[in-house]
């Protein structure tokens, strides 16, 4: 392909898209990159340049980008049902067997499912399914959702609500009413002098506690988070943070609600996350992984008490006043049931527990870079922390201008990461190879050694 033709398509994408997460000026400036075709764990570009997808898309392609089942089972589905609904009472087959098979492995007492397109669309059910709940048990006024700052639940009004980061409320008149935020579990930022881990896990505990205090437990209806803060900054929670706050919730009736869109499926080197930190769900979130993004598809997975009262009200009311057209779409179900066989069948998870030390060790060696603040991940997920100064944790300012010049730098090399602020998060598809991996740490390596000469010069 030529140049002028990429040029070409590169003029109309910045005359006529509007992108999500872009500078939107600097879009009709440069043009973005045009990726044209996957293979396996890397993307191609118009002119043929191999890149390494190090954030496996968005968080989300777990067996790559080629995987012949996948493209195999949406064919044969769209060959026998493109599109079915599951309004009324009307099923199909490929959602139902899903459903079972979402119960038999996720962690707890998980025993229905309700079907999205997205995590945000799923996120933004469960708060609606708390309020319906609610009403139905005559507790109206416990609709009030705990979350946290640095928190991603999603971009829908509700669910940006539910997130803690700025540039999801900025400009957008969120959060709205009845949402609630504590803080961060990130021990490296927020660890005092001297305080354990566990001290620091006990502090939040107690924070939480003192909020509930303070509104009311008869106000709240849930606490939400995410096993690993994902697109906060990969922030891993400190020893002992889960169980804490677990504890806190079940003494005042506050349900737990665990967003694994990101975790799901194997990318800590456990299927859910939950079991890893030892979390009961009482409501769990999927998506991303669930179809390696091959299909757009979300579930909301929740206990049978929960299902329960709303059952009884969609009795009373006479249905259920919530759903989507494509929510439980056959192919994208049939997909989803064919990728968790693949990772089975493969023993995906385990290889990512075998795999994964080579990630993580490999990115600590960054830890005395003059960059680099602090290291974190678990599994085949990982963020750098980038730093003005080490000593002092100084944040660069502004804030995500080094970080921009770091993503930029892996991408020049064939790597693609994504800087979050100052964090790099690495996030590779669950099948990547030990190759893959070297390449991608050394090639972040080379990044920071560019990124610091450069500001270095700038200095001088």
């Amino acid at each position: 392909m030529d140049l002028e033709t990429i040029t070409s398509r590169q003029a109309i994408d910045a005359a006529r898209m509007l992108h999500p997460y872009a500078d939107a000026r600097l879009n009709e400036k440069l043009g973005p990159l045009v990726v044209v075709r996957g293979r396996g764990a890397c993307v191609y570009d118009e002119a043929g340049t191999e890149y390494i997808e190090g954030l496996a898309g968005l968080w989300c392609v777990a067996l790559g980008f080629s995987e012949q089942r996948l493209i195999d089972a949406a064919a044969r589905q769209l060959a026998e049902l493109p599109f079915y609904h599951l309004f009324g009472n009307k099923s199909h087959r490929p959602a139902i067997e899903l459903a079972e098979k979402l119960v038999e492995l996720a962690p707890g007492r998980l025993e229905r499912v309700f079907y999205t397109n997205s995590g945000s669309e799923a996120n933004d059910t469960v708060v609606k399914f708390l309020h319906y709940y609610n009403n139905a048990r005559g507790r109206t006024a416990k609709k009030k959702i705990i979350s946290r700052q640095r928190a991603y639940h999603g971009v829908t009004t509700v669910s940006a609500s539910l997130g803690g980061l700025p540039i999801n409320h900025r400009d957008f008149d969120i959060p709205i009413p009845g949402v609630l935020h504590v803080a961060c579990p990130h021990y490296w930022k927020f660890g005092r002098p001297g305080e354990s881990e566990e001290a620091f896990a006990n502090r939040l505990a107690q924070e939480l506690e003192d909020l509930i205090a303070k509104e009311g437990a008869d106000t709240i209806a849930a606490f939400i988070g995410e096993p690993i803060n994902g697109a906060g900054g990969v922030i891993t929670p400190p020893a002992g943070y889960w169980p804490a706050v677990e504890a806190v919730c079940r003494r005042h009736d506050i349900l737990l609600v665990i967003d694994e869109v990101i975790t799901g499926f194997g990318r800590t080197g456990r299927m859910f996350a939950s079991e890893l930190y030892g979390i009961e769900p009482d409501v769990l979130v999927l998506s991303k992984q669930l179809t390696s993004a091959y299909q757009p598809l979300a579930a909301v997975l929740m206990t049978d008490e929960l299902y329960q009262g709303i059952a009884g009200n969609t009795a009373k009311i006479g249905a259920l006043g919530h759903g989507f057209t494509s929510g439980g779409n056959p192919v994208s179900t049939a997909v989803a049931l064919e990728n968790i066989r693949i990772i089975e069948e493969r023993g995906v998870v385990a290889r990512v527990a075998e795999i994964a030390p080579l990630l993580q060790e490999g990115l600590r060696r960054f830890a005395d870079h003059p960059l680099v603040g602090e290291v974190r991940g678990i599994g085949l997920i990982a963020g750098a922390e980038l730093v003005a100064d080490r000593a002092s944790r100084q944040p660069f300012d502004p804030v995500g201008r080094v970080g921009a010049h770091v993503a930029q730098r892996c991408q020049a090399h064939g790597l693609i990461l994504r800087a979050i602020g100052d964090t790099i998060a690495i996030c590779p598809p669950l099948i990547v190879d030990e190759k893959q991996i070297s390449t991608i740490v050394d090639t972040l390596g080379r990044a920071l050694d560019e990124i610091q000469a450069a500001l270095s010069r700038d200095a001088n």
